[in-house]
Parts: structure tokens; C-alpha cells; sequence
């Protein structure tokens, strides 16, 4: 990470954003320069992705930068679903709007966190964005280029399901500096499509930290008796079989849909669940 107030001044002679390409116009060279003045200040961009929907990927992207914090990391946290952005609601901020001052909009705060939503930009909560791909791209480079992140050691970022526009233009803006974790749930149904999700990390060459598997069997909180209401394994087996590490196994836990709901993250409403407890382990794999 290295820390440039502009490019003019950074001595790093190698950089591509020091020079206007022959196939820019002055404002695509102005908007490339602003995003890597944006991106020099941040350590590791993660991409939260799954090629299945349903599998608790916001979920999993709230839990790791609120973990990767708890580790004492300077955290970000950007919501590329345009169509669906949960992370107002699940951080209890489905109320606040973003300001811009002179530096670019201002990201809202949550426990220390800088989180950034498309969501905090509409007048209603069921106000439909209907938008294609070009101004999907255009919006994803905002938040990029435009938000005053400042320094940060992590920007996790919550993509929609699928290997669509969302991810293919994040995973572009942000370079080769990118990483991404895959969630999936056990399910055979689920593996088939989240498989796509490695392929196109290969394909796009992002680096692939790991395999989450979420809702990895159920333990009764009265008995203590765990049921494999998804089976259990199957991201692991995944993980075998692409050869890329596996990263851990949550436990489905109902009080972790109860605090997505109420606004209060799991890992700060039960922080000695075993789900927390393993969430907290995978953010110490991925530091």
C-alpha cells in the first residue's frame, strides 16, 4: 500500500496511471488516475463471490471485514449488488444517505468499518435499479474512484451471485492486485454452480484465497445434536478437487439470519458462537 495524494508526486516511475495512453481522451485518463490513486492506498481488495444464490455470501462479506477489523485492520466494505443490496439493512443503516465533500462521496462508518452501497443512494427502500451493463461498470468505477476510502488494509466486496457483469467489472477495475473468496453450501446444487465461480477466477487470473463452506450442518441448541440439513463436505470436496485451499466450514445458525434482519452483525451479537468463532478463524487465514 503506498500512500500518494496524487500521482504527480508518486516517484513510482513504473506506474500505468503517470501517463495518458494514445486510446484515452482526457477524461478516461482523469477517471483512470483517479482510481489508482484511490487503489494505491488500499492493501488487498477481496471479492466475496458464489456462483449460487442464497448460500449467505453478504452475510459472509459482513462477517469477515467486521473480523479482519477485530484483528486491527483497516477495513472497507463495498456492495457491488446494484440490484440487491442487502448490507444497508444488515448493518441497520438502510436509513443513512451519503454526502460528498471535496475528496470524493463519503462512505458511512459501522464499528470502525467504511461501507459503501448503492442503497444509501436511493429515496426508497423498493425503488428498483434497472440499469445494463455499461452503466453497471460506470457505477462499480464510482465507487472505486470517486469514494474517499483513505488508507485502508482490506476493501472486501460483496458481489451478486453469478460470474456476470458486477464481478467481471470489479474484478477489471480493481487489477491484478485482486483476491477473491468463493462461498458455497454443501449441496450438490449448489457446488455445480459455484464451480463457475473458480473457473472464473482462473480465466480472469484473480487469485483465489479459498472456499467458505456456509450452512455446514446444523447444531440444536438444546440437545447439541448436529443434522447435516445440507449435507456437509462439499465445499471441501470442491476445494480437493479445483485444488485451491479451503478456508473453513460455518455452522448454519438461525440467530445469524435473526441479526442480518435486526441490523446487528452475528459476530457482534454472538461473538462466541462456533459460527464466530470459525469466521474469526478464516479472517486469521486470510491476514
Amino acid at each position: 500500500m503506498t500512500d500518494h495524494s496524487s500521482c504527480d508526486s508518486c516517484s513510482v516511475s513504473s506506474c500505468s496511471a503517470k501517463s495518458q495512453s494514445p486510446q484515452e481522451n482526457d477524461e478516461q485518463f482523469q477517471t483512470r488516475q483517479r482510481l489508482e490513486r484511490r487503489l494505491c492506498q488500499i492493501g488487498q481488495k477481496l471479492l466475496v463471490m458464489s456462483g449460487k444464490g442464497g448460500v449467505g455470501k453478504s452475510t459472509m462479506s459482513v462477517s469477515l471485514a467486521l473480523a479482519l477489523a477485530k484483528e486491527g485492520k483497516k477495513v472497507g466494505l463495498l456492495d457491488v449488488d446494484l440490484h440487491g443490496p442487502s448490507l444497508p439493512t444488515m448493518l441497520g443503516l438502510n436509513k443513512e444517505q451519503v454526502f460528498s465533500n471535496e475528496d470524493g462521496l463519503t462512505p458511512l462508518e459501522f464499528e470502525g468499518i467504511k461501507v459503501m452501497s448503492i442503497g444509501f443512494m436511493l429515496e426508497r427502500d423498493d425503488q428498483a435499479m434497472i440499469m445494463r451493463g455499461p452503466m453497471k461498470h460506470g457505477a462499480i468505477q464510482q465507487f472505486l474512484a470517486d469514494v474517499s476510502w483513505g488508507e485502508l488494509d482490506y476493501l472486501v466486496i460483496d458481489c451478486p451471485p453469478g460470474t456476470g457483469d458486477e464481478p467481471l467489472s470489479a474484478a477489471q477495475l480493481l487489477g491484478k492486485g485482486a483476491a477473491a473468496v468463493v462461498v458455497t453450501t454443501p449441496q450438490d446444487v449448489a457446488l455445480v454452480d459455484v464451480e463457475k465461480s473458480i473457473s472464473f477466477c482462473s480465466e480472469l487470473n484473480l487469485n483465489l484465497l479459498g472456499v467458505i463452506e456456509n450452512m455446514s450442518g446444523f447444531i440444536c441448541p438444546h440437545c447439541g445434536e448436529v443434522s447435516d440439513i445440507f449435507k456437509s463436505g462439499g465445499g471441501e470436496m470442491l476445494s480437493a478437487k479445483r485444488e485451491v485451499p479451503f478456508l473453513g466450514k460455518i455452522p448454519l445458525d438461525p440467530r445469524m439470519v435473526q441479526s442480518g434482519d435486526n441490523g446487528k452483525p452475528f459476530l457482534m451479537a454472538h461473538p462466541d458462537a462456533e459460527a464466530a468463532l470459525a469466521l474469526q478463524q478464516i479472517a486469521r487465514k486470510i491476514i
